[in-house]
């Protein structure tokens, strides 16, 4: 079983910032030993996770060993450069996530969609709307009264009978036949 160092992960998983056409071929590293990097791998990755306090240290560390294994010179520490640049990355991420807010691709264009529904869903509730309010001027002006008092005023039985000083038993009554009326009413709408 073979194992997949850093430069071969290149070629796996390509990213948008270093093009498409970048493979493990076209880069060289300037580490004499490049097992030595894949061998404290898992160590810089932990290392860039308790720094930066994200999970996608993985990531944050490939993409730093893209950007040192492109560059002309040879930097000083390997290690040093990829945790510095790997954090950094880290910090920028946080910032534009503070600035954009988090999310994958798919949800950065949410704020794009209209929350309102369509015109024909307007123009079916209006006329629903305007057959309920016919069908509420068609009750009874008693039944009426309770049926708003308690629809749209939210009062109890209880407190509609107090009002009114009537029985609970005949603001229930009440209520029942303008239900039952405007079920009626609007049937088929």
């Amino acid at each position: 079983m073979s194992l997949i160092r850093p430069r071969d992960v290149i070629k796996l998983y390509p990213r948008p910032h270093t093009g498409w056409g970048m493979t493990a071929a076209n880069l060289t590293t300037t580490d004499p030993a490049p097992g030595r990097l894949w061998q404290g791998w898992s160590r810089l990755r932990a290392q860039v996770e308790r720094l930066t306090r994200r999970a996608d240290g993985e990531d944050l560390l490939h993409d730093a060993y893209v950007s040192m294994a492109t560059l002309a010179a040879a930097p000083r520490n390997d290690e040093a450069f990829l945790v510095h640049a790997a954090v950094n990355r880290g910090r920028d991420a946080f910032r534009r996530e503070a600035v954009r807010g988090h999310g994958d691709a798919a949800d950065s264009i949410d704020w794009l969609r209209d929350p309102s529904p369509i015109q024909d869903e307007v123009m079916i509730a209006q006329a629903r709307l305007a057959r309920v309010r016919d069908g509420i001027d068609r009750l009874s002006p008693r039944t009426r009264e309770i049926f708003l008092m308690q629809r749209l005023d939210g009062h109890k039985y209880r407190e509609i009978a107090e009002r009114l000083d009537i029985s609970q038993s005949a603001v229930e009554k009440h209520m029942a036949k303008a239900m039952s009326f405007l079920a009626d009413w609007t049937e088929g709408w």
